[in-house]
């Protein structure tokens, strides 16, 4: 980023809420730690390459010991004979007040989610660069368009802009086609990172820097502003961003306009991300070959069951059947199929070695093929993540100048009015019902993007449209009682979802599918990663106006079978493809 072109502002988020355990668990072991070492040595390499180019850093990279990290980046600096001035935030780390503030014990880590305010205060005072505890990931960039625009807590629309250009810049090459639904359309080998250049006013232009990978698209962006959000109003402690209102325009190649954004006034409290052992965890993976798949799985059940005693058997047995088999496989592997054992538990000794003793033992006395993927360990303690909230002005916001002075950031007015007035508080309008046409069965994400995380145990699902067609048809198909259908995981669970039309989108909060948060290793996919890919692998009744496409026809051919029609009105579809096998669906087209 510092030699690929110009930049004024260089930022940094390493912080996730599973980060945040592991630097916790750093503390315990050395009160000295607690930041991101891997900033610290990446500055060992770019600090004075930065400097020589006036490139400022922001990052979040402090962790829970902001100060100790900006102690070592002044030594650093001084090694080196580099002129840089270091300040950096705290504030966020209410563990020593949980007491007081009425937060749960037991805790590793309890963080506010500070706002961008005391960063701006600390560049406005020289600050070359700026490292924060637990800030919002969009502070990181809302914090320098403050300090060079000089907006005020009154300027919410200008301030909703930034933030929506920083929560699109901080999940790096996620907006530039890393982690994109429609991948093949670009070459992603080597994906670059996203740039906002930000405007007075709020408005900003994402692209990134000539001659890199991956691409910046109203489709990229639009997947990266689904993630990890819920409905059209996204908190921060500044201000709450109305993601109804962000309007994309491609510019050109590589360059997406977002303007329109309108703020309207923060909540009063902030967020706080409590951190604690939930208790222990083991896991033990049997390999199940070949025929009678489920009378293997449901055999090893009954012996475990019957080799652990009442008093030692943990307090949570979950057992998860992969089908990963094949029916005349070529391959060993490919004819297998994976059981995993997850045992929870308080007490370590649950769940560490008696457990895997119980396991190996089975392996002459069990089902046919016996083994296992690994070893079993001796188990280890998982964390939870959770989230709290306190009066904003119950945390004391402070940003530590260079110079050592100690600045106090009072909390933003909550009863400031946005620069415009609110639409009124009722659900968007759904688009006007497409046109009833035949339909085909194919999976959505033929005419579906998707994008998924986690926020704690709740798990986040957006899915847009790819154009105004494929909207009128998702908006009223998609339903939540659609969703749990194609995604039975869902069915007993609660499920919210929002419309969001000026980005064809519908996002859906999924409460609890997580569990205990990522930490806990609740399921398959932690983090729900990879949620939205399984929900575009589902098959659906599919209009076939929006399937007869050339983009999605040269593509999947396989949706030509029994469709000869299709040929005869688009014969360009077979032009310039590479000659084939003659088994294939082209050839036998």
């Amino acid at each position: 980023m510092l030699t690929g072109g110009p930049l004024d502002v260089l930022t940094g988020d390493y912080l996730a809420e599973l980060t945040m355990l592991i630097l916790a668990r750093d503390r315990l072991k050395d009160p000295s730690l607690g930041y991101a070492r891997t900033f610290l040595r990446q500055m060992e390499e770019c600090l004075g390459l930065a400097r020589e180019r006036g490139v400022r850093i922001v990052v979040n990279a402090g962790g829970l010991n902001p100060a100790r990290l900006a102690g070592e980046l002044r030594k650093l600096a001084q090694r080196h004979g580099i002129a840089a001035a270091v300040a950096h935030v705290e504030g966020d780390d209410l563990l020593p007040r949980s007491t007081e503030l009425g937060l749960p014990d037991g805790l590793l880590a309890a963080n506010a989610y500070l706002g961008a305010f005391g960063i701006a205060a600390c560049l406005a005072e020289g600050a070359d660069i700026v490292v924060t505890g637990r800030v919002t990931d969009a502070a990181l960039v809302a914090g320098p368009a403050i300090a060079h625009f000089g907006w005020t807590p009154a300027d919410l629309d200008a301030l909703a802009g930034a933030v929506v250009a920083g929560h699109v810049l901080e999940c790096g090459a996620q907006a530039t086609g890393g982690n994109y639904a429609f991948f093949r359309e670009h070459d992603v080998t080597r994906p670059g990172f996203p740039i906002a250049e930000l405007h007075a006013d709020g408005s900003s232009v994402i692209t990134k820097h000539p001659d890199t990978g991956g691409a910046v698209t109203t489709g990229t962006v639009t997947a990266q502003l689904l993630y990890e959000t819920s409905g059209e109003r996204y908190l921060g402690p500044d201000v709450t961003a109305r993601l109804d209102s962000v309007r994309l325009t491609q510019e050109g190649p590589d360059r997406v306009r977002i303007d329109g954004v309108r703020g309207e006034a923060p909540p009063p409290t902030l967020k706080v991300g409590l951190n604690r052992l939930g208790g222990h965890r083991n896991e033990v993976v049997f390999v199940l070959t070949g025929l009678d798949i489920e009378a293997k799985a449901a055999l090893v059940q009954r012996q475990l069951a019957d080799a652990l005693p009442p008093g030692q058997r943990p307090a949570e047995l979950r057992w998860t059947l992969a089908r990963t088999d094949h029916p005349d496989a070529a391959t060993e592997e490919t004819a297998s199929a994976l059981l995993r054992l997850t045992a929870r538990d308080p007490d370590p000794a649950k769940v560490g070695r008696g457990l895997g003793k119980a396991a190996v033992e089975l392996g002459l006395a069990g089902y046919p093929g016996f083994h296992l993927t690994a070893p079993p360990g001796p188990g280890a303690p998982y964390g939870v993540f959770t989230a709290a909230h306190v009066d904003a002005k119950a945390v004391e916001h402070t940003a530590v100048l260079p110079d050592g002075r100690r600045l106090s950031i009072p909390p933003v007015p909550v009863t400031a009015q946005p620069a415009q007035p609110p639409r009124p508080e009722e659900t968007p309008r759904l688009p006007e019902v497409l046109p009833r046409t035949p339909t085909r069965r194919a999976p959505l994400g033929l005419v579906a993007g998707a994008r998924s995380g986690d926020k704690g145990g709740d798990a986040n699902l957006g899915v847009w449209a790819r154009d105004e067609d494929g909207w009128r048809w998702l908006a009223h198909t998609l339903t939540i009682d659609l969703l749990r259908e194609l995604l039975p995981e869902t069915a007993d669970l609660p499920v919210t979802r929002h419309l969001l039309p000026n980005l064809c989108a519908v996002n859906f909060v999924i409460t609890g599918l997580l569990g205990e948060g990522v930490a806990a290793q609740h399921r398959f996919d932690p983090q729900a990663k990879a949620l939205g890919e399984w929900l575009r692998s589902r098959h659906v009744d599919i209009p076939e106006i929006l399937l007869d496409r050339p983009e999605i026809l040269l593509d999947r051919p396989e949706i030509l079978l029994d469709r000869p029609e299709i040929l005869l009105d688009r014969p360009e579809i077979l032009l310039d493809r590479p000659a084939t096998p003659l088994d294939s669906p082209e050839a036998q087209l």
